[in-house]
């Protein structure tokens, strides 16, 4: 490692379990809560463990190490990591903390809305556990329902924003002055912090989901949740799905995971922490579907033996309805309702602020970066301008907004096609043979060659797939920006402008003039010789004719079987040429040479051809897959296969994080030296150079 990146001391996490606690903090969120459980309901039971269980070794774990790795390489925010390999990769860091700040503007919002209803609970509490939205059957379904939307948002429909409500703006305090406290002394209070705020809704959730496994009618809903369907594995939305879940659950390409990295002491292990952070974000989404699903089945039970019956599937909605509507309803059906809503809403709110200031501290930490300021001057005007934008979304209709945005900056337009990024930028661009062999010379198990082929061709491939998916369905489909009657729909409209506009802001920062007293660090590439030029243009131009070959397939009408020959010969092709830029990149990115720049761009040509036609297969396949849905029938136990899920489940995550402290216990024995709570000394020495 070049000694001018570690030029000024930088703050540090106290141990090993502060940073791991703290990056499982912001990974688990309260996505873990209603996304993962709904996903895995909607898309196959559990058969979509099968899916997302493939993504997180594929994918979470492979991105999640690259991450800490730049981060902890650099020692830096995520806009100068990226700088550290080129001056211009800087646009690629402030495009993630562009994107976490969009969601630190609504995410507040919602930490609000648990706020809120915690002090409903702790107020049912002292008036005999009389809970606000009470009620029994269909009745108190719609009562929850007219509760959250009418009574505590004074919901209405349309694009007007109307008047702010009150009742929200106080807890949004509340929450921004939290967030704020937790982190104004640094990184090293947080890793205090997190030993409180992590344990806690893991505890909370372990003790509603034993109280939901334990009521009458629980394995109807557990019976919903986990029963497989088979058939959905045939689809490949449910393979979408799971990607796309494990993408975005880990809080991957938000800079937060570099951020946290680059205050990781200088002997820290990478590999291992980032399996242990993804296995253990895992487990507390499957946990959470437990306990979900187990009590809307017990309150389902209640409902029908009561004569007026409401389904789990009447209920189980995705997204803030499924928190603040279907589950304060079925907690409301329970003995004592008052402290199980408390308990509930209290996970939530503990979920939710620790990921919500490791968003916060990663812009802070990136403007700190950039500018060189004192963190006691941006942190609160960073504060108040996200509290400023978020009263936007406490206003009559600022749900509307909330929901659009976020499914915008937090989906395939805005993170997914960040992730896909990211991986090219360092696998192709960078060397990312140096980061794999600075996170073996820390870890406590090492990486093979494998992992730079999962940065550089498969991940990339797997995320470019799922990007020129939704970019196609959302171009053929009605009712993207456009009404089936022409008229314009507004909050789509601003959702996209929302994600367009991000990149133009980050290449504006970047531009912008940064602290003038760290040194520009040296490139090893001037100077050495270039190799692999023919090899380079081969590749280059296979892939420029495979990427308008698609272009024609896309836009001019041929006959059916000349689009079956063109399709496959682009993606048999674009294989070839992707591998080929690959081979030329393993063959001169030595000491003494490098390899063309032409083959970096070619590779990264090839693999959005070979992923574009890819999309375009799948979208055939799900369009033939398409089947008609029908009702579910109530199933009041487990089937067998569902029981052997279950163990397996547990199996891998008890497995998985038990190899993972086998092998930290087993570094800390050989004394390696491994992230031990810092000492005074030689704790800050550079490395030698990998």
């Amino acid at each position: 490692m070049k000694p001018e990146l570690l030029e000024e001391q930088r703050e540090s996490w106290g141990t090993r379990g502060g940073f791991v606690l703290a990056a499982v903090g912001s990974a688990v969120g309260l996505g873990n809560l209603w996304g993962f459980p709904y996903k895995l309901y909607s898309y196959g039971g559990g058969a979509f463990l099968i899916p997302y269980i493939i993504a997180l070794v594929v994918v979470g774990i492979p991105v999640m190490i690259l991450e800490f790795s730049i981060g902890h390489y650099t020692q830096r925010a995520a806009p100068d990591a990226f700088k550290r390999g080129h001056k211009r990769f800087e646009i690629v860091g402030w495009w993630g903390i562009l994107l976490a700040f969009v969601i630190i503007t609504y995410y507040p919002v919602i930490l609000a809305y648990c706020v809120s209803f915690l002090w409903y609970s702790i107020v049912g509490i002292f008036n005999g556990g009389d809970l606000p939205w009470a009620g029994k059957g269909i009745e108190g379904v719609t009562n929850a329902n007219d509760f959250f939307f009418k009574d505590y948002l004074g919901h209405q429909e349309g694009t007007a924003l109307g008047s702010i409500q009150w009742k929200i703006v106080w807890p949004l305090i509340f929450a921004w002055v939290a967030m704020y406290f937790c982190i104004f002394k640094g990184v090293r209070l947080v890793g205090k912090i997190v030993w409180l705020t992590v344990p806690l809704p893991w505890l909370m959730l372990l003790i509603l989901a034993v109280r939901g496994l334990t009521l009458e009618g629980s394995m109807q809903g557990l019976a919903y949740y986990l029963d497989p369907v088979w058939s959905e594995l045939a689809k490949p939305i449910t393979w979408r799905y799971a990607f796309g879940q494990v993408f975005f659950s880990l809080s991957l390409a938000y800079g937060i995971m570099i951020t946290y990295a680059s205050f990781l002491h200088r002997k820290s292990d990478l590999n291992n922490n980032a399996a242990i952070i993804s296995i253990a974000d895992f487990a507390t989404s499957f946990v959470a579907g437990l306990a979900v699903f187990a009590t809307l089945g017990g309150m389902a039970f209640v409902t029908q033996q009561a004569g007026n019956p409401v389904r789990v599937e009447n209920v189980a909605e995705s997204g803030p309805s499924l928190a603040f509507v279907a589950f304060p309803y079925a907690l409301a059906q329970l003995p004592y309702s008052a402290w199980f809503s408390f308990i509930f809403f209290f996970a939530l709110v503990t979920l939710g602020i620790d990921s919500a200031f490791s968003m916060t501290e990663s812009i802070l930490a990136s403007i700190v970066d950039k500018t060189g300021w004192r963190r006691s001057i941006v942190l609160p005007v960073l504060s108040l301008v996200g509290l400023g934008f978020g009263l936007a979304y406490v206003t009559q209709g600022g749900f509307n907004w909330l929901g659009t945005i976020d499914g915008f900056v937090n989906g395939t337009w805005g993170i997914g096609f960040m992730g896909l990024l990211e991986c090219i930028v360092l696998g192709w661009l960078w060397r990312i043979g140096t980061l794999r062999r600075h996170a073996n010379s820390r870890s406590d198990w090492e990486l093979g060659k494998w992992w730079d082929y999962l940065i550089r061709l498969v991940i990339p491939v797997l995320l470019g797939t799922l990007f020129f998916w939704q970019l196609f369905d959302d171009i053929s489909g009605q009712g993207f920006l456009r009404t089936p009657q022409g008229d314009w729909i507004l909050t789509n409209c601003v959702g996209l402008g929302v994600v367009a506009l991000v990149p133009v802001v980050a290449i504006i920062l970047s531009l912008a003039r940064g602290r003038r007293d760290i040194r520009e660090p040296d490139r090893p590439e001037r100077g050495l010789v270039v190799g692999g030029r023919s090899e380079s243009a081969i590749a280059f131009l296979a892939a420029l004719i495979i990427a308008v070959l698609l272009v024609l397939w896309l836009t001019v009408p041929m006959p059916h079987t000349i689009e079956q020959v063109v399709l496959w010969l682009s993606l048999i092709g674009g294989v070839a040429a992707m591998l080929l830029a690959n081979y030329v990149l393993d063959k001169h990115h030595t000491s003494t040479s490098q390899a063309s720049w032409l083959a970096r761009w070619a590779g990264i040509m090839a693999a959005m051809d070979v992923s574009a036609a890819i999309a375009v297969v799948l979208i055939g396949l799900a369009d033939g897959a398409a089947i008609e849905e029908t009702a579910a029938p109530i199933r009041d136990k487990l089937s067998g296969v569902s029981y052997v899920i279950l163990a397996v489940v547990f199996l891998i995550i008890i497995g998985g994080l038990g190899w993972c402290f086998y092998r930290a216990l087993g570094a800390a024995g050989r004394d390696t030296g491994i992230q031990h709570p810092d000492e005074i000394g030689d704790e800050r020495q550079t490395p030698k150079n990998v």
